[in-house]
Parts: structure tokens; C-alpha cells; sequence
């Protein structure tokens, strides 16, 4: 049977030792359809990203970029524009028939922390191949803020998978019409069309811009940041606003997105060629995510998006993405936002669980 394994597979996995770790795995860290990956000792300042290589392991290609280590045990700043690796806690021995796929977790996005996950004979950013064996690496590249890291802090997420479980675009159309996946009309091409809304009920606001000069994040720290010294807040009368190149910005999807139980989704990337930005796509989006299973009536999608050379005018209701259903294994014994920790069920417009909620 293919797909995305859920959490009581996952569970399965660490039983049997094909997910092991420096120490125990615990309760919470299992989600519905993904492991939470955790932060080891130590961090290596390191001059350049970099992939492992086919047939080469990340502990000889260190000692090539290694600048210096840091000790993480009572806490370190990982300084802004810099690049980190860590090695996890977690390690892999799959068998031959699943695969893997990590992406960073929707705080460490909404922070613009740049997170992803390397292999020893990785070839490609956050892929692990069917059957691999040996340790896991989070390369970290702040952005924005420079932040305050522990170890068993969690910014990445890991999703196993067995064999092919994409949903064609008839499929999805099918499923569309059997349960409502967005709220509105849905365009299905090459997965579900995500546009984002510059025209928000009874206010101008539309977004978030991140401040260029700021002081430290603890990523521990929950609720404890006024937004108004990292953000400068985003206005619009007409629909539309002006990216300026280099700067990051928080938007809102203008679909309210449901995922069924049965199902897990992924934000890719719509078409080049539809402007110079990038809108991040790094987010898993859970079983239950925004669906009535959960308490869920539809939560929207937090666009976090970067303009590259030159300034670009974005519309209300452009594509901007798009949302890549999948099939689960079987459906999951937890759901997103129904009795675990879900910090952005419902959501609309918001920041990282970091910051105070504005006034």
C-alpha cells in the first residue's frame, strides 16, 4: 500500500530502530504525519551551504568548510546571514521501500530561518532516498533575525512516504467535489491553485515586512516578542502592493484551505514565471489541517515571500502557489489542531507563535 505514513507508523518506526536517536524520543514529537527533528550539541559555522555529494559523507566534506564549532548546550545565537550545520538527534535505517521528505516547521518559516535537511550521499536539499541509513543535518541559514538556539529545539520536520501517493489533478478534482478542499472556486493544476489576499475584511492591513535591524530571537520564548520592533506593518487601498527586492514579507492566502483525514498536502512552487518573488514552500500542511474533523472551518495559508532583483507589484487574488495532495498510508490516530498542540488551526493572517499578537 502506498503514501504518507501517519503518526502510529511513525511510532512503528522508532519501535522497530529504523528511526533511533541520541535520546528518547517524546511524547509530541510524533505528529500526524510527520517527525519532529531535533536540534544536537553542537553547531558548525560553515563558509558556504553545501550537499554532501554522491558516495561522500557530511563529516569529510566539514572538515573542506568548517570555519568553527559552537557549543549549544547553554544556548547559542546563530547570527543573522550566516550558515550553520547541526547534526540531529535523529537517525535513519529505512527499509528499502520508504522514502523520505523534511521541509522546516511553519514557526521556522514565519522567521524566515532558512532549515533544511542534508544526507551523507545527499544530492538535493530535504529528499532522503528509499533505504538510506546514517545520520541527519540541519543547515541553517537565518535571514532575517538572528536567533537563540538549544539543543532539542525542533525547526524541521521529517514526512516518510512508500511509494507514489501524489494525487493527479482529476483525482483532486474528484476529491473537490466529494469534500471542499478550499472555500470558493478551486484551480487545480498541477495541484490546488493558492492566491493571496490583498483586500482583507474591515481593515488595510495585509501584511507583515520584516525589520532589517533587530535584536536576538529565543526560539523558547513563546509570546514574549512585540512584534512592532521586528515588523513594520503592510497597508493596502487598492489590492495591491509593492515587493521590494531583498525584503521579507508575511501574507495571507485568500483560500481557506481544508486537508481531509485521509489525505496530507505540501506547498510547492506555481511558475517562474509569474513574477520575481518566491513565495516559501517549505510548509507540510497536516491530516485535519483547517477540516471540520478537527474543529477546523477552514484556515487559511501564511505566505511567507521573498522579492529577488527588481521591486514587483503583486495583486490581490495572484497565484502564488499551489498545494500538492497526497495520499496517507492510513488514516491517522491524531489529526492537526484535534487534541495535540496545533498553534495555527483557524488561522488568518499571523505571525510565528513568537510574537504578542498585535493590538
Amino acid at each position: 500500500m502506498t503514501g504518507v505514513l501517519p503518526n502510529q507508523q511513525i511510532e512503528s518506526l522508532i519501535a522497530n530502530g529504523a528511526i533511533s536517536a541520541d535520546q528518547p524520543i517524546p511524547e509530541g514529537q510524533v505528529q500526524p504525519a510527520s517527525l519532529d527533528l531535533r536540534l544536537g550539541q553542537v553547531a558548525y559555522r560553515v563558509r558556504a551551504s553545501f550537499l554532501a555529494g554522491e558516495g561522500r559523507s557530511v563529516a569529510d566534506r566539514l572538515t573542506e568548510f568548517e570555519m568553527h564549532r559552537i557549543e549549544l548546550g547553554n544556548g547559542a545565537v546563530l547570527e543573522k546571514g550566516c550558515v550553520y550545520l547541526v547534526p540531529l538527534m535523529e537517525r535513519l535505517d529505512l527499509p528499502a521501500d520508504l522514502s523520505a521528505a523534511a521541509n522546516a516547521k511553519s514557526s521556522t518559516g514565519r522567521l524566515d530561518l532558512l532549515t533544511r535537511t542534508i544526507t551523507d550521499g545527499g544530492t538535493e536539499f530535504d529528499r532522503i532516498q528509499p533505504g538510506y541509513s546514517g545520520p541527519l543535518y540541519a543547515e541553517i541559514c537565518p535571514r532575517s533575525f538572528s536567533v537563540l538556539v538549544r539543543p532539542g529545539m525542533r525547526l524541521n520536520q521529517i514526512r516518510f512516504r512508500r511509494g507514489q501517493s501524489v494525487l493527479s489533478d482529476a483525482e483532486l478534482t474528484d476529491l473537490h467535489a466529494r469534500t471542499r478542499l478550499v472555500d470558493g472556486p478551486a484551480v487545480i493544476q498541477d495541484g490546488l491553485g493558492f492566491s493571496v489576499d490583498l483586500r482583507l475584511p474591515g481593515t488595510t492591513l495585509v501584511g507583515y515586512r520584516a525589520k532589517p535591524h533587530t535584536g536576538v530571537i529565543d526560539l523558547d520564548q513563546i509570546g514574549a516578542y512585540d512584534p512592532r520592533k521586528y515588523w513594520e506593518e503592510v497597508h493596502s487601498d487598492h489590492g495591491h502592493i509593492i515587493l521590494d527586492p531583498g525584503a521579507f514579507y508575511i501574507l495571507v492566502s485568500r483560500e481557506a484551505v481544508h486537508i481531509p483525514p485521509q489525505y496530507a498536502a505540501e506547498m510547492a512552487p506555481y511558475l517562474a514565471m509569474v513574477g520575481e518573488f518566491r513565495v516559501h514552500y517549505a510548509g507540510f500542511f497536516d491530516p485535519g489541517f483547517g477540516h471540520a474533523a478537527a474543529g477546523g472551518e477552514g484556515s487559511r495559508g501564511v505566505l511567507e515571500v521573498r522579492c529577488h532583483e527588481a521591486p514587483f507589484v503583486l495583486e490581490h487574488g495572484q497565484v502564488v502557489g499551489r498545494l500538492v495532495y497526497e495520499h496517507m498510508n492510513e488514516a491517522p490516530t491524531q489529526l492537526y489542531g484535534a487534541g495535540i498542540a496545533s498553534n495555527y488551526q483557524g488561522q488568518g493572517l499571523k505571525l510565528s507563535k513568537h510574537f504578542k499578537t498585535p493590538a
